[in-house]
């Protein structure tokens, strides 16, 4: 038999391969010359090197924090390579970072983002990355988060909340353990993160440990993190996005509007359940809602519901999925390196004691861990590049002219690997940051897991009391050991492959299938 597909699919790619053209034609005929492509003086891979129209997207491959940080070994911590119709410069170095971040950061103020992100249309709303640091906008929103969410205050108010929840993990896998049933780390920690966030915003849970139980917040918010993960055509060459070549457009719409509307009847039944109160307002009971409801209803702020909405989409994107691979992270790095496990441990135990839970003010008392915690963010930050910026300008950076509308690329991977600042960069040595303030974490640019500058992410403390109440927990709660008979029976077996996407996961998820109990203190 014939194979029809075979025209339909060649006609496809020449059509294809025919509008790449001419959009990269009509791109370079809109720049003024060759220095706005590849600047002079500006080092990165010749482009020789590159393929017509697709430029060097070849190169970057499905690590590209990997490969682009062994390209800046050879071409320095500034460098710049075409990216389909893309000018790009990477960023790879703690001083190249202070540039960008902080001494330059007026010029490079404008965040960037991808085709995908842009189907939920925050170009038209609050999106609080996308705002420059410069707005009157961007101040309120960011004013909102750290007065209301992420103050020492209001996570010194809400520390019941994560107890309570980080118990209810523990619960959770060790009725899995006595039912014979594995769980994934990433995903139950995930849950975790979701119902902390949810208390202290919507007074309520809305997540689930139970996979075959409905939760339409938790599924959607695990579906857009996969779908911004994808590789997508059309970030490499913006003239194509308009025909969703994967499908990845039509997806993330659908997603988004299904979290967008849990947000709204979340809302709508607040409001609703104000105007039937009497009297004035407990402030005690009060959460994030409440305050945002207050702010729709000051007409002075002009704060509008879609505002909130996609507000709450930023929170719950960004603090979920970070805080959880993290965990794991940890977790892994600990079963690679007994030794270490074992001082954790042992650091637990001693504050702990016998037969309790681990509490949210013995953290303080836990500086081993807390060093375990910085060493996997150096190794694993979360978000392997910060969100891409753009030159408003022409600018130079160390010496080095970067072109107006150039993409900037800030790799908090390299930088925390960096071998100019880290002896044995690659090694996991938690008593690196033994006496080291884990509240300084970006301010000195040698790692970046959280941003830095104006920009650093306003939910780096709930983050650093989260991610070690979670890990002391497992740690304290489980003998963990690698199971015999799998192909990472001993600890350098370990697989520690990736998976780049919003956040790097693990390519493998950690399962507690092989944890041994040691909680009689819930008896």
């Amino acid at each position: 038999m014939r194979n029809t597909m075979a025209p339909a699919v060649l006609l496809t790619l020449s059509f294809l391969l025919t509008y790449l053209l001419f959009a990269a034609i009509k791109s370079r005929r809109r720049s003024s010359g060759p220095l706005r492509l590849l600047p002079s003086g500006l080092p990165g891979p010749p482009r020789l090197l590159g393929w017509p129209i697709i430029g060097l997207v070849h190169i970057i491959g499905k690590a590209p924090h990997r490969s682009l940080a062994t390209l800046s070994k050879f071409y320095g911590p500034v460098m710049s390579l075409r990216l389909g119709s893309l000018t790009t410069v990477v960023i790879s170095s703690p001083e190249a970072a202070r540039e960008v971040l902080k001494t330059l950061d007026h010029v490079f103020c404008a965040q960037v983002f991808n085709e995908t992100v842009r189907t939920i249309s925050h170009q038209e709303d609050v999106f609080l990355p996308r705002l420059p640091s410069t707005s009157p906008h961007w101040r309120l929103w960011r004013k909102i988060l750290e007065t209301k969410l992420f103050s020492r205050k209001c996570l010194d108010a809400t520390k019941t909340i994560r107890s309570k929840k980080v118990k209810e993990l523990v619960t959770f896998i060790i009725e899995s353990c006595e039912r014979g049933e594995a769980v994934e780390i990433a995903r139950a920690c995930f849950v975790t993160s979701l119902n902390v966030i949810s208390n202290v915003v919507f007074s309520t849970d809305l997540g689930s440990y139970d996979q075959m139980a409905s939760s339409e917040l938790r599924d959607s918010l695990f579906r857009v993190m996969e779908i911004m993960g994808k590789p997508n055509l059309a970030n490499y060459f913006p003239s194509i996005k308009y025909l969703d070549l994967q499908g990845i457009k039509e997806e993330m719409k659908v997603c988004s509007e299904r979290l967008f509307s849990v947000f709204q009847g979340l809302i709508d039944a607040r409001i609703a359940e104000r105007s039937l109160r009497t009297g004035p307002r407990d402030e005690r009971n009060s959460d994030l809602l409440d305050s945002l409801v207050d702010f729709i209803q000051d007409e002075g702020l002009g704060v509008y519901m879609n505002d909130i909405k996609h507000f709450l989409y930023d929170l719950f994107i960004a603090g979920t999925d970070t805080n959880s691979t993290t965990v794991e992270w940890a977790m892994v790095e600990l079963l690679r390196n007994p030794e270490a496990m074992a001082n954790a441990k042992v650091e637990i135990n001693f504050i702990v004691g016998p037969n309790r839970y681990v509490r949210d003010s013995d953290l303080l008392q836990l500086p081993y861990l807390q060093a375990v915690v910085a060493e996997t963010l150096r190794l694993h930050p979360p978000n392997p590049f910060l969100i891409p910026r753009k030159a408003e300008s022409d600018i130079e950076v160390l010496g080095f002219l970067v072109p107006e509308n150039a993409q900037i690329l800030v790799n908090a991977w390299a930088i925390g690997r960096d071998q100019n600042v880290w002896e044995n960069a690659g090694r996991f040595k938690p008593e690196r940051f033994l006496g080291r303030d884990l509240g300084s974490v970006g301010k000195d640019f040698e790692m970046i897991p959280f941003g830095a500058g104006r920009r650093m992410c306003p939910g780096i403390l709930l983050a650093l009391r989260l991610v070690p109440h979670m890990l002391a927990s497992l740690i304290y709660s489980f003998e963990w050991t690698l199971e015999n008979g799998k192909d990472y029976a001993a600890p350098a077996d370990l697989d520690m492959n990736e998976t780049f996407g919003l956040t790097l996961h693990k390519a493998n998820p950690l399962y507690s299938d092989y944890v041994n109990k040691n909680y009689d203190y819930l008896y």
